[in-house]
Order: C-alpha cells, then structure tokens, then sequence
C-alpha cells in the first residue's frame, strides 16, 4: 500500500483522505481497505458484485471530481470518506461522504437504471440522522444525493438531474454539476476529516435496545432531544420522591403524562434500574411492571431476565387480594397505569372485587414502611375492556384508604386527584414531546387529525412529517408495500419493519393475518428482536401483529392494514357495530386501536386499504385526502 493510502486507515469507515489522495491514489489501495474493512465489520470477504461496485463508484468518482479541482483548486482539500458507518446501527454504511467547508454531502450509489422511493428515502435518512445526531454536522449542510449509475439522462430531465423534496438524483454525467452547484456555497475551509470522524454520533435507539443497553451496565447515548423532551428532570422527580418517601416513611403515589413515544416506557426502566437493588446490593428495591404482555415479553427475551420486568398481573395474583404476603420491593413502576382493570374485571378473572389501583395501595400499606407507586399514563390508548374507568380509578382507590398518600402529578391531571392528603404537581412530569418519530411531532397531530374527521388539518400535519423525514405512504397494493420496505433496508440488520392490523379489522383475505388463531401462534419476543433473516422475524412479512401486541412497542416503517373496521362516512370515522359486545364505548376503542397502531413507526408508515369494495375506495380517498402519498 502507498504512503498515501497508509493514511486512509480508520476504525470509523473503510478509507478516507483528501480529493487529492483520492485521485492519486491507486485502484488497489481503495479497493484493499475497503476489502479488509468489510472483511473485519461483516466477517466475510465481499463478493464480487460488491468489489465491482466499489470500482464503478472510484470511476465515476475520478472523472467528477478531477473537473471539479480544475474549476477550484481549493477541493483538492476536500476530505472524501468510503463506507462511513454510523456507529452503533449494524450495517448503515453511506456509500461516500465528502466534506466540504461547510457542508457534508452524502452520495449513496444504486448500480441500476430505474429510480426507487425506496432508494431516495434510503439517503434522505443517512441525511437527516447526520443532521440530528452527528454533534460534528449540526451545524453542517447535509445534502443527500443518489447516483443512479446505469440510469439515461433523459430519464432524469435536464442536466441528468432529478430532485426529490431534499435529495438530488442524478446519473453519473449529472454528478460533476450537482457538486459543482454545491461547491459554490463552500467557503474555504474544509471541514477535519478526523474530528468529524470521531465525532459522537447518539442515534435514538429503539425501546428494546435501549432497556437492553440499561440491563448491561452500558450508558445510553445522550439523546440531544431526549434532554430537550425533559427526561433527566423527570428521572430526577422521582428520585427526589422515592428518597422523600424513604426518609419519612410515607406512602407516595406519582402519575407521569406522556404522548405516545414520548419515552415514558424508557423513563420507568431507566429509574428501576437505577433502583433496583438497594444499597447493600442483596435486596431489589424498584420493578417494572406492564399488564401488556407482548411488551413483558419481548423485553424479558431481550434481556434474557424475568425479575428485572415483570406482568401486573401475576404480580397481583401473587400479592393482591387478600393476599397477606408483601413483595420485597418498595418502589412499583407500572407501565400504561390508566389501563388498570377496574374492580368488574378483577372480579371476573381474579374473584375479588378491589380494582388493581386499589389493590397496588393496599399493598403498599401492608410494607408498613414506605413505597413509592409510579403510574406511567398514555394518553388515548384504552383499547381493552374494564381499562375504560382511566385515571379516576387512582382517585376512587386513595378515598378508600385509611393511609395518607401524597400524589405527584403534572398540573393537567391535578383535579383528579382531589382525596390526596398531598399534592405535589411537577410539568416535568408531563411528557409532551414524541421521541419515536425523529423531530417528527407533527405525527401525534396527524393521528389526532385524522381520527377526528379534520382531514385538511391532518394534510397540514402531513406535509410537515415529510419535511422532518418521516414518510407517509398510501397504497392498495400490499406486494408494493413489501417490496418497499425490503429495498429502503436491505442490509441494515438492525432495522425493523413488519405488518400491524386491527384486530376487528378482517384483513386475512387480503394478506394480514391478524384473525384470532394466527396472532395467537405469534411469538412477539422473536418477532421484534430476533434477525431479519430469521424465519420469526417480523421481517419475514408472513405474519401480522394487531394493536394488542404492538402497543408500546415499535417498527423502524411498518405496513398498516386499514381493515373494515372504521369507515369513513363522509364525516367522520365510524366502527361497525359489534354484535355481544362489552364495551363501554365501542367506538371510542376502535378508534384508540387505529390511535396505536398509527403510532408504531420510527421512520414512517405506510398505509395499506385493500381493493375490496366501496367502503375501501372511501376509506382510501379519505386517507389520500389526509396527506398520504402514493408509493
């Protein structure tokens, strides 16, 4: 290897040097980093497709960026980066990234003549995740471009160029122009390859690997707009309440608000970790627990652990009643708190009648000490029967204590909460901000919008999620769908993306199997953690998870089935009458159904309504209306 390419070896890319080392350098010492590079990240060679690829990149590369250092000199001090990874996200490799003096100009590759959605948004999100969580680029112009490399500039309108929202598409003649055009709002200075490549890059992890990452002892990344969203004040709320509570043996109830993916679930298992053995290290002090079962599940197979996250309701089946027995932690997190069974359930299913809010108090006078419960609420997500009482529950539960209970709660919900001996109000404990949907909190409002029959709004909202990067799609062609998802993360092992129904919905004609026994036989811990490649992967696309097992989980982009279930009438949406039903208010479930299940995605959504009659082409024209986008 040459002097030069000695230089280019990095732990964070495959080679990088200057324009000037690029084009000076020879074909083998490019093709031999980048060889050994993937040989140590992938644990195999590359194959031969790859190993032409990368030589068709440096091809078109050269005769590019040699015209570009005669028009000005000072690009040969450009920094030029292949295979940049992203750390901490398996297999996200931008295919070339150049550093000019105040831009980061992302090239992705595509050896193909036919321009895909599913490549343009590929680049559009390496752009948009250098934006918001590379510390070295936010200052920075990132400028995503896709070189379509067998592709006819005709197919691509003037100047071999094509731009698509932020993405500039071009084929290999258009290339020299669209980075010219950039180059001009360069000043002088390039940007320092090492510093830039040794910048903290905190991506927004999923839950999963966040609550993993917790249980080994790793620290999470320090998520710009996790700070922002007010997290940390709303750990510390209730470490100074855990510690009020201990240090005068009291009894102390805190309530924490959250819109969905706003991080409440993350902020339960982040505090009971850090509370869950008690000084000496031999007793637990805090436990996580969920009466969602699929979320249970899949965190108890992440974490290989079934004591660290437990289910509420073997937890009350254990202690509750008239149970004598107390558990030995003094500090409950229970997740979805507003979801608590009122006492017509428990009766039915546990032959008590003391609602699970009050059984929780119950429990906690009995430690005859201290105890600090933590109600972790979502807002508009009731989706069971005897979940439908809410927070007043809390409320009924403490006027039937003799124990004094002080209550934390944001202002919003204080008037709940008139039989506390105590109030405590605290905004840090209101949640307000999405974190799931990337800078994308147009998304709560799109849902909100849309379930409320304000269609135009719901456009509005729209329009803004495609500026922020989250995607929108519409289709009635589920084999498309699939198709998309497939190519937009093809290689990218640690992306997620699966089919969600309603569970009322009759979708199994029409390719998602969201009917009883199927989604009984799914295994949700696999479906979500397991490998793309593995055959239970939700990646797999042969099975479909309905708002039951998707509640409080998610997907990078998942394909949502719009089933016959909620119909547009012209007005407003409007559920079918279900006949022997239980429900409160049937209505007022099925929509909260449609509420989480357009809520699951990271990256975006794409909406299937199957062509299958009148109802379906109003549905579909009421959702085209509402902002999505033809995929």
């Amino acid at each position: 290897m040459t002097e030069a390419g000695a230089l280019k070896e990095t732990g964070a890319c495959g080679w990088h040097g200057t324009v000037a080392e690029f084009l000076s350098a020879g074909q083998g010492d490019l093709l031999d980093a980048l060889r050994m590079r993937h040989l140590k990240v992938m644990g195999m060679p590359p194959d031969g497709s790859q190993m032409e690829a990368w030589r068709g990149e440096r091809a078109i590369l050269q005769a590019a960026l040699r015209e570009i250092v005669v028009r000005a000199p000072r690009a040969k001090e450009w920094p030029i980066i292949f295979e940049y990874e992203l750390p901490r996200e398996r297999g996200r490799r931008p295919d070339v990234v150049i550093l000019t003096g105040s831009q980061v100009i992302v090239l992705e590759f595509k050896e193909t003549a036919s321009l895909l959605l599913a490549h343009v948004d590929q680049v559009a999100a390496y752009a948009r995740d250098l934006r918001h969580y590379h510390a070295a680029s936010h200052d920075k112009l990132v400028d995503p471009v896709l070189v379509l490399t067998r592709c006819p500039g005709e197919r691509l309108g003037p100047d071999s160029r094509r731009d698509m929202g932020e993405v500039a598409v071009v084929n290999p003649q258009g290339l020299l122009a669209v980075i010219a055009a950039l180059e001009r709002r360069s000043p002088d200075e390039p940007i320092d390859a090492e510093g830039w490549l040794n910048a903290d890059y905190s991506p927004l992890p999923s839950l999963v690997s966040a609550a993993r990452s917790i249980f080994e002892h790793e620290p999470l990344p320090q998520i710009k707009k996790a700070q922002s969203a007010g997290i940390p004040d709303t750990i510390a709320t209730l470490v100074a309440a855990a510690n009020q509570a201990r240090a005068r043996q009291q009894l102390h109830l805190a309530m924490i608000t959250g819109v969905p993916g706003s991080g409440k679930t993350l902020v339960g298992l982040q505090f009971v970790y850090e509370n869950h053995f008690g000084d000496t290290g031999s007793q637990r002090s805090a436990v996580f627990l969920s009466g969602n079962g699929p979320l249970v599940e899949v965190l108890q197979y992440a974490l290989r652990s079934r004591v660290f996250v437990q289910d509420v309701h073997g937890f009350l089946k254990q202690y509750g009643g008239e149970s004598s027995r107390t558990p030995e932690e003094h500090i409950w997190v229970y997740d979805e708190a507003q979801r608590a069974w009122d006492a017509k359930r428990v009766l039915e299913f546990r032959g008590h009648d003391r609602s699970e809010p009050e059984d929780f108090l119950h429990i906690g006078s009995r430690k005859g000490s201290w105890a600090l419960m933590v109600g972790l609420i979502g807002e508009g997500q009731e989706i069971h029967l005897g979940e439908e009482a809410g927070l007043k529950q809390w409320n009924d539960a403490i006027a039937k204590m003799y124990d004094s209970w002080t209550v934390h709660c944001p202002r919003k919900i204080a008037d709940i909460f008139e039989s506390a001996d105590r109030l405590s109000i605290s905004e840090s404990l209101d949640l307000d901000m999405s974190l799931r949907t990337h800078l994308a909190e147009d998304v709560q409002g799109w849902v909100q919008d849309l379930l409320d029959g304000r269609l135009d709004a719901s456009a509005a909202h729209a329009e803004a999620m495609e500026k922020q990067g989250f995607r929108l799609y519409l289709t009635r062609d589920l084999q498309r769908a699939t198709r998309y998802v497939r190519e937009r993360y093809r290689s990218e092992q640690d992306k997620r993306y699966g089919l969600l129904g309603s569970s009322k919905g009759r979708l199994n004609p029409f390719g998602i199997p969201t009917d009883y026994q199927s989604t009984k036989r799914l295994r949700v811990g696999p479906w979500y953690y397991d490998d793309p490649s593995t055959a239970k992967s939700c990646c797999q696309l042969d099975s479909a998870a309905t708002e039951f097992q998707c509640q409080g989980l998610e997907l990078d982009l998942p394909i949502v089935g719009w089933g016959a279930d909620l119909h547009w009438n012209g007005r407003s949406w409007q559920s079918l009458p279900q006949r022997r039903s239980r429900a409160h208010d049937p209505q007022k479930l099925r929509l909260n159904s449609y509420r989480v299940l357009l809520t699951r995605g990271r990256d975006g959504l794409v909406l299937y309504v199957p062509d299958g009659g009148e109802a379906f082409d109003e549905d579909f024209a009421a959702l085209e209306t509402a902002g999505g986008r033809g995929l």
